[in-house]
């Protein structure tokens, strides 16, 4: 942990230097693969040519190489052979996606982040004892290729890489590996509830939305107060995926009350692990990790619409200002828009949060509230009315008949707010405050009325997830959409229980 934390503080002192590296090395990687040969790879001496010779890619347009690779072709996007994909059901037209993951990237990149997670965290917590006990990570399942029979395994990237995991760190974590990658949630979710219970783990890793789940299921087996009952040493919560802060009051009051617990978060995804919380006086910021084998560039805003858009490298961003993130990795994925945008918080180091994605958002009436606008909005609410919330997405309520727009929220609520009103006006104001456009259309309700909402009963998301077989692993609770299709998919199934 001592060499590879000076190896961290070398890139966070030369992140331009060692970006230039990674870039070199992944073109000279794949100059002899079907795509290096195609763009011309052996001749590429500048980030500017690669720019310039290369467009920016999104699954769609990558999907015809990737297909190759899973019907059993090699060499096609990257040399080495591919025997793995990580599935994401993504937001591309509601498909899945297949995105492979080769040796490079499962070494370099996946396992490299899950060992600086924990270097990062014993550099902050100097006494900490976690690795007394053991960590809990709740993963997804794997399957044969479905486009080749042959063609290796694919599942959720957690799946994938608990089950390359070395012998030894079976020891370190819970539950055991048939059961951490059994393919049935609710079957699942009880074994692990029966077994994680006994154990003593004194770390967590994964995502607040399926955590929440497996630790009501513990505490009701175990008759617990909280999870301090239950396991009494645990340490830290390492969660990503989802914004934390709308869920932060819930663990630190309903499963941790202790300011001895830590909550760490990352930035991990199909296509590769891209960040983690170096500081953790600063929730929610987190370090670019630049030595992963990815190359990283930022389309900002104002680009996004164009058919040929600008991107940045690291060197040229500022702070405070939403880019589209935008990578080369060693998976073999060349400028690839994954879909997630940030924002720079700090520059040497270079820290990141996650403001939203590109295609989550709501822009109906030229609003443009993103993600992060609608977390720090729900947080507010929450703060001022003593409110916690499990879950919640949000849509438009469109213009009809010369009737005014407005935003539709549903929202679960883990504690209900005393007044559902004052709730619904502290969400307004605070979305007017952090978003201008906004506030523009509401004033005078000139385009927009007062949000409409919706206080939903506990477990309503986790119904809806589940009819749509999104249980578990990484499936995320869409936050926003610029259509109604969650809002009356949710809406549908509470009339139809009814």
């Amino acid at each position: 942990m001592k060499r590879r934390a000076e190896r961290i503080e070398h890139f966070k002192k030369h992140p331009v230097e060692v970006q230039h590296q990674t870039f070199h090395e992944l073109i000279e990687a794949a100059r002899y693969t079907d795509w290096g040969i195609k763009y011309r790879y052996g001749t590429i001496q500048t980030i500017k040519q690669y720019q310039e010779r290369v467009p920016i890619s999104t699954y769609e347009d990558l999907f015809p190489y990737i297909e190759r690779v899973l019907l059993g072709e090699q060499n096609v996007l990257w040399p080495s052979d591919v025997e793995w994909f990580s599935k994401s059901s993504g937001t591309t037209n509601a498909r899945s996606k297949y995105l492979p993951i080769t040796p490079e990237s499962l070494e370099d990149c996946h396992y490299r982040g899950g060992k600086d997670v924990m270097t990062l965290y014993a550099q902050n917590r100097p006494n900490s004892l976690v690795f007394e006990g053991k960590g809990l990570s709740i993963g997804g399942s794997l399957h044969d290729n479905p486009f080749h029979q042959e063609g290796g395994m694919v599942g959720d990237v957690s799946a994938v890489i608990m089950r390359n995991l070395p012998t030894w760190a079976e020891f370190l974590r819970t539950p055991p590996i048939d059961v951490a990658l059994m393919d049935k949630w609710e079957d699942k979710l009880a074994r692990m509830a029966d077994i994680c219970g006994k154990e003593n783990v004194t770390s967590i890793l994964g995502v607040p939305t399926w955590t929440i789940v497996l630790l009501d299921r513990i505490m009701e087996e175990h008759g617990a107060k909280n999870m301090l009952d239950v396991w009494p040493n645990f340490e830290v919560f390492i969660h990503g995926a989802v914004a934390f802060q709308p869920y932060r009051e819930l663990f630190m009051k309903k499963y941790f009350p202790s300011d001895k617990v830590t909550y760490m978060e990352t930035y991990n995804a199909s296509e590769g692990f891209f960040a983690l919380q170096d500081d953790l006086a600063l929730p929610g910021e987190m370090l670019l990790m630049l030595d992963y084998g990815i190359f990283y560039e930022f389309i900002p805003a104002e680009e996004w619409d164009k058919t040929h858009p600008k991107a940045l490298t690291i060197d040229e961003v500022e702070l405070d200002k939403n880019y589209a993130l935008v990578i080369s990795t060693n998976s073999g994925l060349w400028r690839y828009q994954i879909g997630d945008t940030i924002k720079f918080t700090s520059k040497y180091p270079f820290r990141i949060k996650i403001s939203g994605r590109t295609k989550h958002f709501i822009n109906a009436f030229g609003e443009e509230v993103i993600i992060e606008n609608a977390d720090a909005a729900i947080t507010y609410a929450c703060e001022h009315t003593g409110a916690i919330i499990n879950d919640y997405t949000a849509g438009p309520v469109y213009m009809d008949d010369g009737s005014k727009g407005r935003h539709e929220w549903i929202i679960e609520f883990s504690r209900a707010p005393h007044n559902l009103e004052e709730f619904c006006n502290l969400l307004d104001q605070k979305l007017r405050e952090v978003n201008s456009d906004y506030d523009a259309k509401r004033y005078m309700e000139l385009a927009l009325l007062q949000p409409l909402l919706h206080a939903v009963p506990l477990g309503t998301f986790y119904d809806w997830m589940g009819r749509r077989g999104k249980l578990g692993g990484q499936n995320k609770v869409p936050r926003l959409s610029n259509s109604r299709e969650y809002l009356e998919g949710i809406l549908e199934m509470i009339y139809q229980d009814k």
